[in-house]
């Protein structure tokens, strides 16, 4: 650990734990930190017990997506304190690769499962045929299809600002179901003693 902070998130550079932490250190006076991407719950609460970041940020629940079980079950096999818990607003954004033609041409839309739940009706209503697939992170799904590991037919769910971090093309803005979407996210840190 450097001087400055570090926060670990569940995803990578783009994704809603990255956003959320911002807005914690934010919110909380932190300063310039150094954001940890560590793409899962798991892999957070294990840098949190190990000391190797100072606070973990993951998601809890989502407003209609539920539960985040991936958090459940990490959060018991790690020992760890609550700092924090807090909401933030998130909007999700169907993505394209540049080259896809149009939306006819997507064959499968790929995201998280919280991503995918939280815009269930949208896809039924919009993509009633179309494959669903789900990665480990939102950003990472948008990442892999920048970078060609998921085929340009597929389309996926992010935050916006994967567009511009990854050269993606956005088709349509706050495609959740629920106009106000909150995800409730923990922040993390060490077990006292």
């Amino acid at each position: 650990m450097g001087e400055l902070l570090s926060l670990g998130v569940m995803g990578i550079r783009g994704s809603f734990s990255e956003e959320a932490a911002l807005e914690y250190a934010r919110d909380n006076n932190l300063g310039e930190i150094e954001i940890v991407e560590l793409l899962n719950t798991e892999k957070v609460l294990r840098s949190v017990e190990a000391g190797e970041v100072d606070i973990g940020i993951f998601a809890l629940e989502n407003s209609n997506g539920g539960v985040v079980y991936e958090s459940v079950y990490a959060m018991a096999a790690h020992r760890f304190r609550v700092v924090d818990l807090f909401e933030i607003d998130v909007n999700h954004t169907l993505l394209a690769h540049p080259s896809l033609p149009g939306r006819e041409s997507i064959e499968r839309i790929a995201s998280h499962q919280q991503a995918i739940r939280q815009c269930r009706m949208w896809l039924r209503h919009h993509f009633p045929t179309t494959l669903v697939t789900e990665e480990p992170d939102t950003a990472e799904a948008a990442r892999m299809l920048a970078t060609g590991e998921l085929p340009t037919s597929t389309a996926v769910i992010a935050a916006e600002r994967c567009a511009e971090l990854f050269g993606l093309r956005v088709l349509e803005r706050r495609i959740q179901d629920l106009k106000f979407n909150f995800t409730t996210f923990v922040a993390a840190g060490p077990p006292k003693g």
